[in-house]
C-alpha cells in the first residue's frame, strides 16, 4: 500500500501515481474519485473485489485525509507514504495547522520502507517530524529561483504581514534541506525553472526537460512528487525515460483544472479551498497573470465565476478568504460570484477593487449566466470552486453536456 495525504495536491498527485505505476507495468487500485475517508476508500474497493473478496492487483495507491490516514494505517501499515505539504485548511475541523503536521506524522511513523516529504515545508523537513521514523526518508523540493514562488504556510502569512512580493533570493523558513543540522535528505527530485506549460526537473542530479499538459504551475510540483514517490517504490526497475514521457501526458483529475466542453467552449474547473490553493489556481491562471501584468489582450479573455459554498467537506469557516489576494483579476474582473457565501466573496472582492458583474447564490442559476454571457460574446469560462459547488457544477454541467462519469 502507498499512502498520498496533505492538504493540497492530493487527488491530482495520486492519479500521477497511479498512472506513473501502471505505465510501468503494475496493477493498481485506487480511490480515484478523491473520497479521501476511510469510507471512501471501502467504497472504491466494493467496486474492484470479486465475490470472495479479493483484489487483483499489484499494489493500492490511496488518498488519505491526514485525519483519516490516522485510522486506516492503525489497520494497514503502508509500505510507501508521500507528505505533500502542510497549509492552513479547514482550522474549524483541524484546529491548528502544527496539529495538522502532528496527524502526518502519525501516518509516517507507520509507514514500513519509505517516505517522501517536501523538502521546503518547514512541518515536514525537521526533526520534530522526521526524527523517530522507522522507514527512510527521501524528499522533493523546488530550486532557489522558484522559493518565492512555492512558499510554505509561514512565508504566505509573512508575505501577508509585509504585504510586498518576497524577493526571489528569500530563505525559506523553518529547517532547509541545505543545513547540516537537518535530518531531511536533499531532494531527489526538484523543480529548477518553470515557463509557461515547459519544466526543467533536477532527477539524481541531473536535468530533465518536460513540457506538461497538465494547467498550473501547483501540478508541476505534484508531478515532482509523484515521480520522487514512485522512484523510490520501483527502486532499480524503474525506467526514467519512459516516466518522464508519461508525466508529461497526464491531465487533471475531474474537478480540479479539468476542462469541460459547454456549447463548444471550454469551461476549466479549478477546485480552491485554502489561501495557499487559490494562490497557486490565480498565478496559473491566463487572465490573472494578465491582469498582474497590466495587459488587456487575448491572455485575459477568460469570463470569471467564484462559486464559494460552505458544507461541511469544503470547511465552515470561510475567513480564509481575506488572505488571499485578489488584485491579479483587478483588470479582468468577475462576472459572476455564486454559492451559499456568494455575499460574502462578493464583498472580499470589493475590498480588492475587483469589479463584480453578477452576484446569484443559487449554483445552477450562476452557471446559467455565465453561460449565457459566455454565449453572447464567445469567450471561454474558468470557475474558482469549493468542493461541494464544484460536485454540484458538475453534475450541473452533466445535464448540459458530455461530462466524464466519476463514481461519488
Amino acid at each position: 500500500m502507498v499512502l498520498v495525504s496533505g492538504t493540497n495536491g492530493k487527488t491530482t498527485t495520486t492519479k500521477m501515481v497511479v498512472q506513473l505505476l501502471r505505465d510501468q507495468g503494475l496493477k493498481v487500485f485506487t480511490n480515484r474519485t478523491g473520497s479521501n475517508f476511510v469510507r471512501g476508500v471501502l467504497a472504491a474497493l466494493l467496486t474492484e473485489v470479486d465475490a470472495a473478496g479479493r483484489l487483483d492487483a499489484d499494489v493500492a495507491v490511496l488518498e488519505l485525509d491526514e485525519a483519516h490516514a490516522v485510522h486506516f494505517v492503525r489497520a494497514v501499515q503502508p509500505r510507501a507514504a508521500l507528505m505533500l505539504n502542510v497549509m492552513r485548511d479547514q482550522l474549524d475541523r483541524f484546529g491548528e495547522i502544527d496539529y495538522t503536521a502532528s496527524l502526518l506524522r502519525k501516518a509516517a511513523l507507520a509507514t514500513r520502507d519509505v517516505v517522501v516529504v517536501n523538502a521546503d515545508d518547514p512541518r515536514l523537513n525537521g526533526e520534530r517530524f522526521l526524527d523517530g521514523l522507522t522507514a527512510r526518508t527521501a524528499a522533493f523540493g523546488v530550486g532557489p529561483a522558484l522559493r518565492s514562488v512555492f512558499l510554505s504556510d509561514d512565508d504566505l502569512r509573512a508575505e501577508q504581514a509585509a504585504d510586498v512580493p518576497a524577493p526571489d533570493d528569500a530563505p525559506i523558513s523553518g529547517v532547509s534541506p541545505a543545513d547540516a543540522a537537518s535530518p531531511c535528505p536533499a531532494p531527489r527530485v526538484r523543480l529548477l525553472a518553470l515557463a509557461g506549460n515547459q519544466a526543467t526537473l533536477e532527477v539524481d542530479g541531473a536535468e530533465h526537460q518536460v513540457t506538461f499538459a497538465i494547467p498550473g504551475i501547483h501540478n508541476v510540483l505534484n508531478a515532482c512528487a509523484a515521480l520522487t514517490l514512485v522512484l523510490e517504490v520501483l527502486g532499480e526497475r524503474a525506467d526514467l525515460s519512459r516516466l518522464l514521457d508519461t508525466l508529461a501526458q497526464i491531465r487533471p483529475a475531474f474537478g480540479r483544472g479539468e476542462v469541460i466542453t459547454l456549447d463548444g467552449r471550454p469551461v476549466q474547473l479549478a477546485l480552491v479551498k485554502n489561501p495557499a490553493g487559490f494562490r497557486m489556481s490565480l498565478m496559473s491562471a491566463p487572465t490573472a497573470q494578465a491582469g498582474a501584468a497590466g495587459r488587456a489582450d487575448a491572455a485575459a479573455d477568460e469570463l470569471i465565476m467564484v462559486a464559494i459554498n460552505d458544507e461541511y467537506a469544503d470547511g465552515r469557516d470561510m475567513s480564509w478568504l481575506w488572505d488571499v489576494d485578489f488584485s491579479s483579476l483587478k483588470q479582468a474582473g468577475v462576472a459572476v460570484v455564486t454559492g451559499v457565501r456568494a455575499w460574502d466573496m462578493a464583498l472580499r472582492l470589493r475590498y480588492d477593487e475587483v469589479p463584480v458583474d453578477v452576484v446569484e447564490p443559487d449554483l445552477e442559476a450562476g452557471l446559467d449566466a455565465l453561460r449565457k454571457r459566455a454565449a453572447a460574446e464567445d469567450r471561454p469560462m474558468r470557475v474558482y470552486t469549493t468542493y461541494t459547488a464544484m460536485l454540484a457544477l458538475r453534475a450541473r454541467l452533466g445535464r448540459l453536456t458530455k461530462v466524464e462519469e466519476v463514481m461519488k
